[in-house]
């Protein structure tokens, strides 16, 4: 079986697919270990709160959970997030596809990123579509409304009950379809329908990262349960 530093140094077109463990050792808490963020307790389970319906019917609630759970400005790239952006650079990474809002792919220096869920530092107005950035989220109160015309600003986030960009998904398909090399870390490969991307893979080498088990562990080539970070942190790009 050949090793994780093998298979990207034979590697010309990796494709990186991650969810929410890609993010925890920048601090960021996943969905759905023991100690994530469906498991705590709240007037409402995050599902709901986090869902089209909601967002619209109690908006006022929705921003204070928001605010209070979904918005880590604070947190900084991880080796992961470094360790791809160089592969970037060398020419050995087309892309990152990845189901995480942080935006911390980008902080580290990756530009090739589809945000199949969006992302928290993109914010419009409901009306009139004007920007706003994550922090006059982060620092407004109740509801935050536009500055010029007073409609309901929304985060560019892929709430329960909405699709996909049709845009992302097609560019995260087309380099998925072509690479030699897919790596998926950090996911538990349950959230519909980014989880089923991975049959789009058709190249020569498939790797699984990740802390837990995982239903694709039986088609991966080499499966690693590991820290995401710590794991790509041991590679030396050539």
């Amino acid at each position: 079986m050949m090793t994780l530093q093998e298979i990207i140094d034979k590697s010309k077109r990796i494709v990186f697919f991650g969810g929410a463990g890609v993010s925890t050792e920048s601090g960021i808490p996943d969905f759905r270990s023991v100690d994530g963020l469906y498991n705590q307790k709240y007037d409402y389970p995050p599902e709901q709160i986090l869902s089209h319906t909601f967002f619209y019917a109690h908006t006022d609630y929705f921003f204070n959970f928001y605010r209070d759970k979904m918005l880590a400005l604070d947190a900084r790239p991880n080796p992961a997030h470094f360790k791809l952006a160089e592969l970037e650079q060398k020419g050995k990474l087309s892309a990152v596809v990845t189901q995480n809002i942080d935006g911390l792919h980008q902080k580290a220096g990756s530009r090739k990123v589809f945000e199949l869920h969006g992302s928290v530092l993109r914010n419009h107005c409901t009306s009139c579509r004007r920007f706003y950035s994550a922090e006059f989220i982060k620092n407004s109160s109740g509801i935050p409304r536009c500055e010029h015309c007073g409609s309901v600003i929304k985060p560019d986030v892929v709430l329960y009950e909405e699709g996909l960009s049709d845009e992302c998904v097609s560019g995260a398909l087309m380099e998925i379809s072509h690479a030699d090399t897919m790596i998926v870390a950090g996911t538990s490969l349950t959230v519909y329908p980014a989880a089923g991307y991975i049959r789009y893979f058709q190249g020569d080498h498939f790797v699984l990262i990740n802390r837990d088990a995982t239903s694709a562990d039986r088609m991966a080539e080499l499966v690693i349960h590991d820290k995401v970070g710590e794991t790509l942190s041991k590679i030396v790009v050539n």
